[in-house]
């Protein structure tokens, strides 16, 4: 499966951005999906996934509360709504995929994922 993340851009302290991440060359909907970031010289770093129902999700403590991950199956696509973004929120977002036998599971390290999307830029402004 390949993965196209879009949405990015810079924003104003406090503003929103909605991330996409789009998958393609095949059926989307047994994938558990991730989002991390990565900024210079630091560890990719989680940001929330989603199970491939839908129906579980989890959230870094620092994003948990303005995140939101959702996903529309049937459009073969992961959202991320960013809310009250701030300063340190700027960094490259990627999506990841992993094919997943349980609705109900969701992973939060990297090491779990097989597929990557290049990332979308996200920089928020003071």
């Amino acid at each position: 499966v390949q993965l196209q993340a879009s949405g990015g851009g810079l924003v104003q302290a406090g503003g929103s951005l909605r991330l996409s991440c789009a998958a393609s060359g095949r059926t989307f909907n047994n994938y558990a999906v991730g989002w991390f970031r990565q900024v210079p010289g630091m560890e990719r770093e989680f940001v929330a996934a989603i199970s491939w129902s839908g129906g579980s999700t989890f959230y870094a403590d620092s994003m948990r509360g303005r995140f939101t991950i959702s996903r529309d199956n049937a459009k073969n696509t992961v959202y991320l709504q960013m809310n009250s973004l701030k300063p340190e929120d700027t960094a490259v977002y990627h999506c990841a995929a992993v094919p997943s036998s349980y609705r109900s599971w969701y992973y939060t390290s990297k090491y779990d994922y097989q597929y990557w999307g290049q990332g979308t830029q996200v920089t928020v402004s003071s």
